[in-house]
């Protein structure tokens, strides 16, 4: 990260609420300015930037944009640079997640999925790349142990996550030695708001992690801090933060992960 005394500013998306609130939370405690990004959370993302600029004004805005959409990545990169007039780093965060079973697939499907999961990161992330370089700075993707795992069902998300998986790599290698670029896979550590994953399957998910319980949120904003602001010599790694669920076993066919 950028070593003057002005304090870094981050890019968050998907930042209004759930992991991606905590990440921006934690981010801010360490003394970073927030460019909070959100689709169709605003009461959400404006109360967290009233929140954070309590404790200590003008040191977070919010920015709205659908990032699948033509455009829209650029012109919410440009937003973020003015906010500050200065960025120094991006976590990809925003992110659909339903199911797909094979028949089922179409483009609107698509559209969201491989757009919230992999195109948009990407655009994002080259339309941030020469302020990005010009810092320093580093990128964060959120991937998911099911990039590598797949789920019965779930085969575009998947795909999607599994792209985001091969990006952050691939950025790694393009964008340095300026930029460095690394990835956080998560485990069970948020169900979704919806029932796509009753109790019972819940339960066993826990019963096969190594450490026999769920993560929180606080452990992949943690692990986000960590790449982003002390870790000057990691690049192109993906660091699972699942409870050890990802050493040993494979994926119940009926089961997942969510974060």
């Amino acid at each position: 990260m950028n070593t003057t005394d002005e304090a870094p500013a981050i890019l968050v998306t998907g930042a209004a609420r759930r992991l991606g609130a905590e990440i921006t939370r934690n981010l801010h405690a360490a003394g970073c300015r927030l460019v909070i990004h959100y689709r169709r959370s605003a009461d959400s993302a404006h109360a967290l930037a009233a929140e954070l600029n309590a404790l200590r004004p003008d040191s977070a805005i919010t920015i709205a944009g659908d990032l699948t959409a033509d455009g829209i990545p650029e012109r919410v990169a440009t937003a973020a640079h003015a906010a500050f007039g200065r960025l120094d780093g991006l976590v990809n965060n925003a992110s659909d997640f339903f199911p797909t079973p094979i028949g089922d697939i179409d483009n609107a499907a698509w559209d969201a999925l491989i757009g919230s999961n992999l195109r948009g990161p990407l655009f994002l992330s080259q339309a941030l790349a020469a302020e990005l370089a010009a810092r320093n700075g580093a990128i964060i993707n959120i991937l998911d142990v099911h990039a590598e795992r797949p789920l019965r069902g779930y085969s575009l998300y998947c795909a999607a996550k599994a792209g985001l998986l091969g990006l952050t790599r691939a950025l790694a290698v393009e964008l340095a030695p300026h930029v460095r670029v690394n990835g956080v896979s998560p485990g069970a550590i948020e169900w979704p708001d919806d029932d796509q994953f009753p109790p019972a399957e819940r339960k066993a998910i826990v019963a096969s992690t190594l450490l026999q319980r769920e993560g929180h949120p606080a452990d992949i904003a943690g692990a986000v801090r960590f790449l982003l602001l002390n870790a000057p010599y990691v690049t192109g790694q993906i660091l699972a933060v699942d409870g050890g669920r990802n050493a040993h076993l494979s994926t119940p066919a009926s089961s997942a992960e969510r974060v």
